[in-house]
């Protein structure tokens, strides 16, 4: 046997160790958010940017804060509530960063 057989599942489905439980999909999606919100914040140019970083973006961030949004609506009534409840208040989150951002600004 090659080491790739060694990894591959077996047909009738008795390798399960394979399979991503609930728990493992819902970081996985948890994560996702949290990576579009991390790249958010950057464009963002929060208080956490470093003096030397990017210049704030608000046009990137406007665009990331919007995907979020619109994985929101698409993915309506298939989240975990914890997912859904992630999504909202990072979300809620953005959209009070970039409101203050735009009113500093202008």
């Amino acid at each position: 046997m090659s080491g790739s057989e060694d990894n591959q599942p077996t047909q009738d489905g008795d390798d399960e160790s394979d399979a991503p439980n609930a728990a493992e999909q819902a970081a996985d999606f948890v994560s996702f958010v949290v990576g579009l919100a991390t790249s958010a914040l950057a464009h963002l140019g929060g208080d956490e940017a470093p003096a030397d970083g990017p210049r704030p973006d608000l046009a990137l961030a406007r665009q990331t804060i919007d995907i979020l949004g619109m994985l929101e609506q698409k993915t309506k009534g298939n989240l975990t509530g914890d997912e859904e409840r992630i999504l909202g208040h990072v979300l809620y989150d953005l959209r009070m960063r970039y409101v203050e951002s735009v009113r500093r600004r202008g």
